[in-house]
């Protein structure tokens, strides 16, 4: 069991910059892909970007490649989604998810992410 909890969210101008972390509870951390996911108003939830278990690869939807990154660090059960130059269309909620556990492959389906936390919106304005 994984529990996760988002933070770092909030309001921007257009061109700005954000840092969202996700935070894990439990020792398995380390074994699974994490996934971050975003859902627009009116919009079905879509793919942002994954990163293996083990780091070292990463995996980015066309919409944020060059402008977001993400990280883990395993020792702090954390995974990171820097997110820069902003644009008013990266509105949304912001979800973390954790995926398979020590598969090779990158995820891009939110039907393999098991764990899910609670979301954190991000707000760009013009």
């Amino acid at each position: 069991q994984v529990q996760l909890v988002e933070s770092g969210g909030g309001s921007v101008q257009a061109g700005g910059s954000l840092r969202l972390s996700c935070a894990a509870s439990g020792r398995t951390f380390s074994t699974y892909a994490m996934g971050w996911f975003r859902q627009a108003p009116g919009k079905e939830r879509e793919f942002v970007t994954t990163i293996r278990w083990s780091g070292g690869s990463t995996y980015y939807a066309d919409s944020v490649k060059g402008r977001f990154t993400i990280s883990r660090d395993n020792a702090k059960n954390t995974v990171y989604l820097q997110m820069n130059s902003l644009k008013p269309e990266d509105t949304a909620v912001y979800y973390c998810a954790a995926g398979p556990q020590r598969k090779y492959y990158l995820s891009t389906s939110s039907d393999e992410y098991d764990y899910w936390g609670q979301g954190t919106q991000v707000t760009v304005s013009s």
